[in-house]
C-alpha cells in the first residue's frame, strides 16, 4: 500500500556525526553554497510549492542550526531566541498544505526544534540557564554539564471499526462540520495497544478487541509522533465523554468516500490532507 502521509518524506541527510564535530559544522558552515532557511516566527516562505531558502551567511554558535544536507549542500535553519511561534491559523495551514511531499518534512523538523529551544531554556536539573549544543540539536547546562535533547510526545489517533463503518469524532474547536479520528497521548508505562484501547473506551466507551498500526506521522505543533491505528471493537454502542468530544458518530464506506472528495452532501466533513486524519481514512478505505 501505497500512503501518503504529511510532514513525511524529507530529503535532508541529518549530518549526525558533523553536529558533534566542531571542525566539520565550521566546514559545512563556510560552504558557499550552504543555505539559510526563510522563516520568521515559525512561518516559512514558500514559492511554488517549496521552501525559500537564501545564502546562509555564518551565525553565531548560540543561533545556529544545522538541518542537514540535501544533495550534499549544508541547509541551516537560525535558532532565534526573539521569535514568536506562529498560530496554527488557516493561513498558516494552507501554506504547509500547498508545499510538495517532503517540503513540509523539513519545516516540521525546523519548526519542532525551534519552538524546542524556545521552551526549555533552563536546565531540568539545577535550573541553569542553558545554551544550544551539537548545532542546535541539543542543548547543554554550563552549570551541572547536563545535555538535554529534544523531546517528541507519541500521540495514538485511531479509527474504531465494525460492522464495516469507522467511528469519527468532534471536538468543540474543529472547523464546522469537521470529524475526525480519535486521539489521545500515549501515558506513562503504557504500549500503543493500550493507549488505543484507553482512549477509545474513555472517548467513546467502545470496547476494543484487536489492534493494527497502519503509519506514524511527526506533527510540530509543537513536538508530537502520531501512531496511527484502526482498532476493532466489540459493537457499536457509543458513551460519549463530553469532556473530550461534542459529537461522535459511525460513518459507512461511501460516506468516508464522500467526505475526502470533498462533496457538498457529505454528512462530515475529512480532515486536511496534511494531517495523518486524512491517510488514515484512506489506508481504511484500501482494507475495507
Amino acid at each position: 500500500m501505497s500512503l501518503y502521509v504529511g510532514f513525511t518524506g524529507a530529503p535532508l541527510d541529518r549530518a549526525e556525526p558533523a553536529r558533534r564535530n566542531p571542525e566539520a559544522l565550521a566546514a559545512l558552515a563556510a560552504n558557499p553554497a550552504a543555505l539559510l532557511l526563510d522563516m520568521e516566527d515559525y512561518v516559512p516562505g514558500v514559492a511554488d510549492g517549496a521552501l525559500a531558502w537564501r545564502p546562509f551567511t555564518p551565525l553565531p554558535s548560540a543561533e545556529t542550526l544545522l538541518l542537514g544536507l540535501i544533495d550534499g549542500v549544508p541547509h541551516f535553519a537560525r535558532i532565534d531566541p526573539s521569535a514568536v511561534a506562529a498560530r496554527r491559523t488557516p493561513e498558516l495551514m494552507a501554506l504547509l498544505d500547498s508545499l510538495v511531499p517532503g517540503e513540509a518534512g523539513i519545516y516540521a523538523a525546523a519548526r519542532s526544534l525551534l519552538d524546542w529551544h524556545a521552551r526549555h531554556r533552563f536546565c531540568a536539573n539545577c535550573g541553569t540557564m542553558t545554551a544550544p549544543h551539537h548545532a542546535g540539536w541539543a542543548r547543554l547546562c554550563p552549570a551541572c554539564g547536563t545535555e538535554h535533547y529534544p523531546r517528541t510526545d507519541p500521540v495514538v489517533i485511531m479509527l474504531a471499526e465494525h460492522g464495516g463503518r469507522v467511528l469519527v469524532g468532534r471536538q468543540p474547536g474543529f472547523a464546522p462540520g469537521r470529524y475526525s479520528a480519535l486521539a489521545g497521548f500515549v501515558e506513562v508505562g503504557e504500549s500503543i495497544e493500550e493507549a488505543v484501547a484507553r482512549e477509545l473506551r474513555e472517548e467513546a466507551g467502545v470496547i476494543t478487541t484487536a489492534v493494527r498500526y497502519v503509519a506514524s506521522q511527526p506533527w510540530p505543533f509543537p513536538s508530537q509522533l502520531m501512531i496511527a491505528c484502526i482498532a476493532a471493537v466489540a459493537d457499536d454502542r457509543i458513551m460519549l465523554d463530553q469532556a473530550e468530544l461534542e459529537d461522535a458518530k459511525w460513518v459507512s464506506r461511501a460516506e468516508v468516500v464522500a467526505a475526502l472528495a470533498g462533496d457538498a452532501g457529505a454528512v462530515f466533513g475529512a480532515p486536511p490532507r496534511y494531517a495523518i486524519a486524512n491517510s488514515l481514512f484512506r489506508a481504511w478505505l484500501e482494507r475495507a
